[in-house]
């Protein structure tokens, strides 16, 4: 039986698209789906649920399209600037960052912004949900690097990385995260919360993704996609992918092999076949569409790889020791607090305004 999947991707020309994608040949093909254009500003930023699509926007907002009823369902507006980055947590809840410095999160069941917070003196430029759901990293143009308790919005910890990161990424275990600044990918690990390894890509990096826990795709401002091996530090596979310059990447798995998907200035996406094993061979095009929009983002809609997470967190931490030791409970790591500072637990923002159907 044929996966259902699609593709979404955000262009210059304020247009969302989706595209089924046919995979019960040894072709694959697209079929469009719909077109989005609600925003009045190039889209910035994509993400995707089981049941909604995300785009955020110059235009300040992030709309909102349910893949059920194929139907928009209306807009969120809470950020004073481009939206920068939006990632959904399971079916619960969805996180956004923007120019503004904020990072909001948005309840699902009414899209009402539940937390705001003052995340970076400057930018948002990224930030990373954290596979327990109860911590979040996040970058920004202050040059800091902030781990956030998300069962209380507030500041764990901060750490000074003397310059700006523009990409921040848990791995799938959760045990280590790289952050990207310019061409290079700083890996720290968790237990530490230091760097124990750098890579350096050839060129400006616009897009990374793990491929499993050690494996990290990388697209950079050239046509090539390469491939790191984390824990050896090195590249072990490179590829052109595209014309011009890859701007997004992103991937999925099927039964026995990984599906890499890039997203390009010159307007294509393709989904590559990637076997992931140790000696990784260069990926075979499994199929390719045409948007003939000059794309700025990527998401792969998969309604049974999400998974299903409660509405309200099952635990209560209130302080970020307690967040800490019931998540080495859960996932046998721990953080070293002497590694990084902490930060004045301020009083919370009040909101702004709500929005959404």
């Amino acid at each position: 039986m044929a996966a259902v999947l699609e593709l979404i991707a955000g262009s210059y020309e304020q247009i969302a698209f989706g595209y089924r994608i046919k995979t019960d040949q040894k072709e694959w093909t697209t079929e469009a789906d719909f077109t989005h254009h609600a925003h009045t500003a190039s889209i910035s930023a994509a993400a995707a649920s089981e049941r909604f699509i995300a785009t955020g926007s110059k235009d300040e907002t992030i709309q909102l399209y349910d893949m059920k009823k194929r139907t928009e369902h209306g807009a969120l507006l809470h950020h004073d600037g481009t939206i920068t980055c939006l990632e959904f947590y399971g079916t619960s809840h969805l996180l956004s960052g923007g120019e503004d410095g904020l990072i909001c999160v948005w309840s699902r069941k009414k899209w009402q912004c539940l937390k705001s917070i003052k995340a970076h003196q400057g930018h948002v430029t990224s930030l990373s949900v954290h596979p327990s759901g109860k911590l979040a990293l996040s970058v920004g143009t202050d040059k800091t690097l902030r781990t956030w308790n998300l069962t209380n919005g507030r500041s764990a910890f901060i750490k000074n990385i003397k310059q700006n990161a523009h990409i921040v990424r848990w791995s799938p275990a959760g045990d280590k995260y790289v952050a990207v600044v310019n061409d290079r990918v700083n890996i720290y690990d968790l237990e530490t919360a230091s760097v124990i390894g750098t890579v350096t890509n050839p060129k400006r990096i616009s897009s990374i993704k793990f491929l499993n826990n050690s494996v990290l795709a990388v697209a950079g401002d050239d046509e090539f996609v390469r491939i790191c091996d984390l824990g050896k530090e090195k590249w072990v596979c490179e590829f052109k992918a595209h014309e011009t310059r890859v701007k997004a990447i992103d991937s999925f798995m099927m039964e026995d092999y990984c599906v890499l998907v890039t997203a390009s200035n010159d307007g294509f996406i393709k989904m590559w076949k990637l076997h992931l094993k140790e000696e990784l061979e260069s990926p075979t095009l499994l199929g390719e569409v045409n948007t003939t929009a000059r794309l700025t983002c990527l998401a792969v809609w998969r309604p049974s790889s999400v998974q299903e997470t409660a509405e309200e967190p099952a635990a209560a931490a209130t302080t970020s020791k307690e967040l800490i030791k019931e998540l080495s409970k859960m996932k046998r790591v721990r953080i070293a607090a002497e590694e990084v500072i902490l930060e004045d637990e301020s009083k919370p923002k009040k909101k702004k305004k709500g929005g959404g159907k």
